[in-house]
Parts: C-alpha cells; sequence; structure tokens
C-alpha cells in the first residue's frame, strides 16, 4: 500500500491548478455567535463541478500515462465522484464510466451524464456497488480511479487544507465530513507536514457512524447500506484512509438527521450558498460540541453544493 507524502500533495497542486478553482473561505458572525467559536468555511460547494473531490479525480486522471488513459477510467460513487471523475476525463478528452446506486439524486446522474460520463445503476449497498463495478472494468478494461481509497484521490483533496491554511493564519482545528475519508485523509497528510499543532476532527451522521464506531474500536467496522439524509457519507473506511484517520485524526464526532439538516438551513441562510446534506454535518458537530470548539479559530470544510432542488431534506 502506497501512502502518499507532501511531495505528492505539491505535485498534484501543480498538476490541477489549470483545472480547478482556489475556492473562498467565508464567514459569519451570526454562526461565530452560535457556536463560541470564529469559524472559516472553506466553500469547495464553489468548486469546479461543485465538490472538492474535482480535486483528486483530476490529479488521477493527469497524472495517468497516454497509454493508461487510452481505454479510459472507471468508478463507483454516489454521486460528486463520478461527476468529478466525468468532469476530468471530459477536460482529458478520455471516457468514463460511473456505477451508481438507483438511488442516488437524480441531479447527480444527470450531471456525471452532462459531463460526458456513462451511468450504469447499481443496487444501494456497497457489495452490489463493487460487484457491478467489477463486470463494467472486465467490459472495458477502463484505469480505475476509486473514490477515496487512492493515493492520486488522496493527494488531490490534500490541496484543499493546503490553500486553507494560506488563507487563514493560526487556525487551532479543521473539521470535515467523513464518509469513505478521502478528505479527512487529504487534510491529515497536509496538516500533519505543515500545521502539525492543528488538531483534525470528522463529522459524521449518526446513522451511518461505521467510522465513528471504527475509530473508537481500533480498527475498520463497515456498514453495507446505511440510511440517511447524506448520501455522500454512506461508504465504510478502507484500508489506505483508515491508516490517516486513525493516526491524526483527534476525533471523530456525530450529528443526528434533524441536527444536520438544521445546519444545513443555517448556511443557507447566513452564507447565502447552495450545499448539500453532507456538508452540513461539520458545522452540526461544531455546534453540538462547544466544549471542544469554543474560543477556537476553526476551518470548516463545506464539501460540495451538488443538492437535488426538488428533494431538500426539509420538503
Amino acid at each position: 500500500m502506497y501512502i502518499p507524502t507532501l511531495d505528492d500533495v505539491l505535485a498534484a497542486r501543480e498538476r490541477i491548478a489549470p483545472f480547478i478553482h482556489r475556492t473562498p473561505v467565508l464567514t459569519s458572525r451570526v454562526l461565530d455567535e452560535l457556536s463560541g467559536a470564529h469559524l472559516f468555511f472553506k466553500c469547495e460547494n464553489l468548486q469546479k463541478a461543485g465538490a472538492f473531490k474535482a480535486r483528486g479525480a483530476s490529479n488521477a486522471v493527469f497524472g495517468l500515462s497516454d497509454e493508461q488513459a487510452r481505454k479510459g477510467v472507471a468508478t463507483h460513487s454516489s454521486g460528486n465522484h463520478g461527476t468529478c471523475l466525468s468532469y476530468a476525463a471530459g477536460r482529458r478528452g478520455i471516457p468514463c464510466t460511473v456505477v451508481m446506486p438507483r438511488t442516488a439524486p437524480q441531479a447527480k446522474k444527470d450531471a456525471v451524464r452532462g459531463y460526458g460520463g456513462r451511468v450504469v445503476e447499481c443496487e444501494p449497498s456497497t457489495t452490489s456497488r463493487e460487484a457491478v463495478f467489477a463486470e463494467v472494468v472486465a467490459e472495458t478494461g477502463a484505469e480505475f480511479v476509486h473514490p477515496y481509497n487512492d493515493p492520486r484521490v488522496i493527494a488531490g483533496q490534500a490541496t484543499c487544507s493546503a490553500e486553507l491554511i494560506e488563507q487563514v493564519d493560526d487556525l487551532d482545528a479543521v473539521v470535515a465530513p467523513i464518509g469513505g475519508g478521502g478528505m479527512i485523509s487529504g487534510t491529515c497528510l497536509t496538516l500533519s507536514s505543515l500545521a502539525p499543532a492543528v488538531r483534525i476532527y470528522a463529522a459524521e451522521p449518526e446513522q451511518a457512524d461505521d467510522a465513528y464506531r471504527s475509530f473508537k474500536a481500533g480498527h475498520i467496522i463497515a456498514d453495507d447500506a446505511p440510511n440517511t439524509v447524506v448520501d455522500g457519507l454512506k461508504v465504510p473506511l478502507k484500508d489506505l484512509t483508515w491508516h490517516f484517520v486513525s493516526n491524526s485524526v483527534s476525533d471523530i464526532h456525530t450529528a443526528s438527521e434533524s441536527e444536520i439538516v438544521d445546519a444545513m438551513k443555517l448556511i443557507w441562510k447566513r452564507l447565502k450558498i447552495v450545499m448539500e446534506p453532507s456538508s452540513a454535518v461539520a458545522l452540526a458537530t461544531v455546534l453540538k460540541n462547544p466544549d471542544t470548539f469554543a474560543g477556537k479559530r476553526v476551518g470548516v470544510v463545506i464539501t460540495g453544493g451538488n443538492v437535488d432542488l426538488d428533494k431538500l431534506p426539509w420538503n
């Protein structure tokens, strides 16, 4: 298992610079007052293709040799990684196939197709996803770009926190959502090298809390098909992301469905930005754990903005 290094992050920053945005950081006096902390929101919902995963996908796609890229790329994804891989593949002019749960938001399926990707549907479980994906790879011979358990992807995601610590001085902590752990792993990779005093917290829905239980147990515990409004955080940790989580994360906090929806409403109202339920988990856990964050300068990663406007979680 190759563990990416800071050199991989620096190479990724240079490689992907033409294909991504340096996303802004927003603040809110009201949200600071509610949390008792000084919050700095890194707005990856404003990223290319609407999610931080454009970073890792672009690093993987543009790091391929011509021979590797010839048959295209393929992945399995609940939405944002598939969308972002389709975006990156389109920029390079190669095919992309994405295996997606049939229950994935229609907006995310449409987004994959909009960037030129092909969608192959599966049942909403990890078992089905991986079985259908194996068939796709056998059929196409495409290069597999895992949504998160891939050194190229993690190095790309790590560029987000590298930007954040340049944009905001003297952070005490960074909080980001966790599903499979790609963003958190990238955060660990960057901060452990460039800002080791910054504490890293992961945020997870109570109804898909396998990373929390894994962290407490000291080994990976995987749920096959958790049920939560947070569609982007249903996948389990894998060996590479577990390496970063187990070694560098300070703690994992969870939030209920209602707390996540309330935090999502707050961000829409106060920051005036569109973001998806997965992105709200980080703020929900900050509000729920004032003793951890009170008085601290906290980076909060808003991971994506690809929400289905016809199926908002409060409708």
